[in-house]
């Protein structure tokens, strides 16, 4: 730009806000001799004659009638020139510019700009935008999609989130499960009895997605509706899925002793098949009531109960059930439950539950000192990491001298130096431990931590 005319917009700049303030002032719509300036502007070919103008859409007297008239200017721009527009309007954050919008979205226009215009509908539409961005994300154009996505998301007035529960039922699937994310990322807890729906349906993919966001969003008044659709989940990798989001619901219950309530008065009315399939997810969510009905069928003699009820026991949550676990261990006929029930106790033993490090890295040690296969104890080895202590470092490198649980413990000692503070405070004795693991590892990325936090630096995961 030259100088004379960069001193020509500075001094425009200068009356378009003093005529925008004045307009503003008296409640007025400004004149037609600056409107037709910042027409002027949108148009021109200099870029800071166009953001002069531009600033003017966005910050300009407010009114429907100023609105149209710049939306107006839309199908007369080149491309980049209606993209800059089409935002300028969506910031100025009036309806009235909806129409010139949807006109040019009719039109077919370059991918960029309907991008764009998609966006600026979602900000200023409502739920009568929707069926037009639901159409959009089911496009194979990837900048549409993302475009479609974002608009849903922040498309607010009105009835959006409604009119997005409303159409998921006639959507294919790849469809129902974008929208329903859009849904739990909207915290649109309203559409929870749409998602529900979805959740007890035909679709594997669909009933996967919908629990996940029912795990995010839903309450204790919705978990009988949920145990449905974990009874209706295919065995396996699903219904695993769906007693977790059961959990993570139950969770939201502060008095954890009270979490499994609602799925107990659920469990009343079903038939013994139905009880039995949602032991699992029970003794996912844990407390003493769930515990004496998983108890019952552990003490079964009929084997069929027993199995049900020691793969429940298996899912605890906490550490409360070791003393339970211990006796498993002990005393269980079966020689396979007696193993399940040792990886169990390795698995709860490193948890907190307000336990001290010393409690935890005890009975870790226990578990260790009770297995007998490869498996368990290189499985035990793995979990110290999770107790941040330095009598956990002293408990791993005596371990670096055994050949089976060597690299466990390398592993696990790497772990323990990713914590700055534990290792700062601990220098020595983590400097000592982190030569011999460079020594005796195999695994270049374990050398690679272990040198890089003798050197006080970090390391990311990939």
């Amino acid at each position: 730009m030259s100088f004379l005319r960069y001193v020509v917009v500075g001094s425009l700049g200068s009356v378009l806000l003093f005529a925008s303030g004045t307009a503003m002032g008296a409640e007025e719509e400004p004149g037609n001799e600056f409107v037709q300036m910042v027409i002027g502007f949108l148009s021109d070919n200099d870029r800071e004659m166009r953001a002069l103008g531009l600033e003017q859409v966005r910050t300009a007297a407010p009114g429907a009638a100023l609105t149209k008239r710049f939306a107006d200017q839309l199908e007369k721009l080149p491309a980049t020139a209606q993209i800059d527009l089409i935002r300028a309007l969506a910031d100025r954050n009036d309806a009235a510019a909806l129409p010139s919008i949807e006109r040019l979205l009719e039109g077919k226009p370059p991918v960029a700009v309907e991008a764009a215009a998609l966006i600026a509908a979602g900000r200023l539409g409502d739920g009568s935008t929707v069926t037009r961005l639901v159409a959009a994300l089911g496009r194979s154009e990837p900048e549409i999609k993302a475009a479609a996505s974002e608009a849903l998301l922040k498309v607010t007035n009105g009835n959006a989130a409604a009119a997005i529960g409303d159409t998921l039922a006639s959507q294919p699937t790849d469809l129902q499960v974008q929208l329903i994310e859009i849904l739990a990322k909207r915290r649109a807890v309203d559409t929870i009895p749409q998602i529900i729906a979805r959740a007890t349906g035909t679709d594997a993919t669909v009933r996967a997605s919908a629990m996940q966001a029912l795990g995010e969003m839903a309450g204790p008044e919705h978990l009988p509706q949920m145990l449905q659709a974990v009874l209706i989940a295919d065995t396996g990798k699903e219904r695993d899925a769906a007693e977790k989001c059961v959990m993570f619901v139950c969770n939201r219950i502060e008095d954890a002793e009270q979490r499994a309530a609602p799925l107990l008065q659920a469990m009343q009315s079903m038939s013994d098949t139905d009880r039995a399939v949602l032991l699992n997810t029970l003794g996912r969510v844990g407390g003493s009531e769930a515990l004496a009905v998983v108890d019952r069928e552990l003490r079964s003699d009929d084997r069929v109960r027993h199995d049900n009820g020691m793969r429940a026991i298996s899912n605890w949550p906490s550490a409360s059930i070791a003393p339970r676990l211990l006796e498993l261990i002990e005393k269980d006929e079966h020689p396979e439950h007696r193993i399940a029930a040792l990886r169990s106790l390795i698995r709860v033993a490193p948890l907190r539950d307000g336990r001290s490090n010393s409690d935890r890295l005890e009975l870790l040690q226990s578990a260790l000192s009770m297995s007998t296969r490869d498996e368990e104890r290189t499985l035990a080895v793995s979990r110290a990491s999770a107790i941040r202590s330095v009598e956990t470092l002293r408990f791993l490198v005596p371990l670096l001298d055994d050949p089976l649980l060597a690299e466990s413990a390398c592993g696990s000692i790497v772990e323990l130096a990713h914590q700055r503070q534990l290792r700062d405070d601990n220098k020595a004795e983590f400097h000592a431990a982190l030569d011999k693991v460079i020594a005796t590892t195999k695994d270049p990325v374990v050398i690679d931590r272990a040198q890089r936090y003798k050197k006080g630096q970090t390391w990311s995961r990939k």
